[in-house]
């Protein structure tokens, strides 16, 4: 995770075949820049390995990668807890 700056957009840097090495993540974590009470990027980075199958020749299957955020301890109860109940609704109940 690294303090947002315009320029920071590529994790490895902005032209990563004609690099020597050394930009991008390294270059903007080695800034050491204060992380609280900033806008912050999160560098999430997946990889795929497919082991080729029969099925898969001429044309491959599309594979799908899933990647989600979910808080923990954003709040300190749920916030739906003291919400009114909905006048417009009825319940199976009433």
């Amino acid at each position: 995770m690294t303090k947002y700056h315009p320029n920071e957009r590529y994790p490895a840097g902005d032209y990563p075949n004609q690099n020597p090495g050394g930009d991008g993540l390294p270059l903007y974590s080695a800034a050491n820049r204060e992380l609280e009470n900033t806008e912050l990027v999160l560098w999430y980075t997946f990889g795929h390995n497919h082991i080729p199958r029969p099925e898969d020749w001429p044309v491959m299957p599309t594979s799908c990668i899933e990647f989600s955020l979910k808080p923990d301890g954003f709040f300190d109860a749920n916030p739906a807890m003291d919400m009114p109940p909905s006048a417009a609704k009825k319940t199976c109940c009433d």
